[in-house]
């Protein structure tokens, strides 16, 4: 059965299913999720890939009994099994973790291809096994930085050879983008030392300005969507009439240095300029918080890789940032672009600053310039007890919503009824999503002494929870409660 994807209708199902030993890969999602939506395209796809596995999809508020035994509390939700148990888990739509955590349980991939592998070999137990040497590291980031669109596949862009690279070199062509290519088979030391680079076990792989998007079920799912265009669009990669052009190709060889790394151009559309009402706009929002993130989808769920590894980045310096997702509002997302000048995303802006975007932030945190450029601005702040830290957060907004996920992608069916009931009723809210954060989730337990999520504030006091926001919308109580 293997290859297919099913739904599991009762824990009695699922317990035979797991009985029956082998590899399962549990999808636990929710109807109202967009991520959920989202990662269940790549999982369909994973599981062409893996047909030894089982892959199954539960509901997670429709089977609250599965759900409550593998400690499902946000969707998209993936529990990875072998024989009967649990072996690994992930949380959030992150389908190059997914990927690479089914690649691991399952084992290499098997379409009929010699050695059951996408590229044609079983994993090395040799020199692949240990991380490549500063030498080859330099040389894989020379490679990978060579282009902005770069793809390391199985022979040339006129001549692949295995039908997963030319699939991907057929999609890049439609989508009319430049790219360059490496013929991994002709040389093995590339070909073993960019699968520890990258972390991913497989080819093609394919890059875009540095950052790895995946390989062939990735590349197709994100065509499908109109993701990949979009990545491309905003990274200034596609012209105008790209779509309807042939993708020029690069192909690197040993016989030939690589191209010199090629510069996004920061090309605007100025034919018209924002009016002053986005303008205003543009100018609250990036002043909204002292760090504040432009990006596609939310923290929890990033809808492509150079925005997710912006929030990896401000996380890892651990420092308190709002985001906006461009995808949401389309008047920002293209007014943004004139009013900054910067005609990528995500964009990074400190006390309304525009920073730059992902590659910038990288650099940045390299050279511990980001880290000084926070201190400077006073945002990194000093010590502070866990509860003045949630003094100031509950007082951050007149309504303060502590949620899981965000107004745009909840991630429980509780909380998006709560952030459902405040838009009808026109409000005017802050959030915090809870999930990112431990320390407050479990510390707002015993300030509020109210054991449950969502917890909704007015000026620092507790409203209560998601049965009384209902309680009081149904009665029309709600919004004067929340403005008097």
């Amino acid at each position: 059965m293997g290859g297919a994807v099913a739904d599991v209708r009762s824990k009695e199902e699922l317990d035979g299913v797991l009985g029956g030993g082998g590899s399962v890969v549990l999808h636990f999602w929710a109807s109202w999720c967009e991520a959920s939506k989202q990662m269940d395209q790549v999982f369909s796809h994973l599981s062409a890939d893996f047909p030894s596995a089982r892959f199954l999809r539960v509901e997670a508020e429709e089977q609250p009994e599965i759900s409550e035994c593998y400690s499902v509390s946000a969707v998209p939700f993936f529990v990875f099994c072998k024989d009967g148990k649990v072996v690994d888990k992930l949380e959030g739509a992150n389908p190059p973790s997914l990927a690479e955590k089914i690649s691991k349980v399952v084992g290499p991939k098997n379409r009929g291809e010699p050695g059951g592998g996408e590229d044609g070999a079983p994993p090395s137990e040799g020199p692949a096994s240990h991380h490549p040497s500063d030498s080859l590291k330099n040389r894989l980031q020379q490679l990978v930085d060579s282009h902005p669109v770069f793809l390391f596949m199985k022979g040339t862009p006129d001549q692949p050879k295995c039908g997963f690279s030319r699939k991907v070199v057929d999609i890049l062509k439609d989508e009319g983008v430049d790219f360059g290519s490496f013929d991994i088979l002709t040389d093995n030391d590339v070909r073993e030392g960019i699968k520890k680079f990258s972390n991913w076990p497989t080819f093609p792989q394919l890059f875009c300005k540095g950052e790895l998007l995946g390989g062939c079920d990735i590349a197709v799912a994100m065509h499908e969507s109109g993701e990949l265009k979009e990545a491309f669009r905003d990274h200034g990669l596609l012209g105008v009439d790209s779509g309807a052009a042939a993708a020029a190709t690069t192909v690197v060889s040993e016989s030939e240095n690589p191209p010199q790394m090629v510069t996004e151009e920061k090309s605007v559309e100025t034919t018209s300029d924002a009016s002053g009402a986005l303008n205003s706009r543009l100018e609250e929002l990036t002043n909204r918080s002292s760090v504040m993130l432009f990006m596609k989808g939310t923290p929890d769920e990033p809808r492509c890789g150079f925005s997710r590894k912006a929030v990896e980045i401000l996380r890892q310096e651990k420092v308190e940032f709002q985001s906006f997702d461009i995808l949401s509002d389309n008047e920002v997302r293209q007014g943004l672009k004139v009013f900054s000048n910067w005609s990528s995303y995500p964009q990074l802006y400190i006390k309304g600053e525009l920073i730059g975007g992902s590659d910038i932030m990288l650099e940045m945190q390299r050279s511990g310039e980001l880290k000084t450029t926070l201190t400077e601005k006073g945002v990194l702040p000093g010590e502070q007890t866990l509860e003045e830290r949630l003094r100031d957060l509950v007082s951050s907004s007149p309504v303060m919503l502590f949620m899981k996920g965000s107004p745009d992608a909840p991630r429980c069916g509780f909380s998006s009824k709560v952030v459902s009931a405040l838009r009808e009723e026109g409000v005017d809210f802050g959030y915090f999503d809870i999930l990112t954060d431990d320390e407050v989730r479990q510390g707002l337990k015993t300030f509020s002494n109210w054991p449950t999520f969502p917890q909704l504030y007015y000026k620092s006091d507790l409203i209560g929870g998601c049965d009384i926001v209902l309680e009081l919308h149904k009665n029309g109580e709600l919004r004067a409660t929340l403005t008097e």
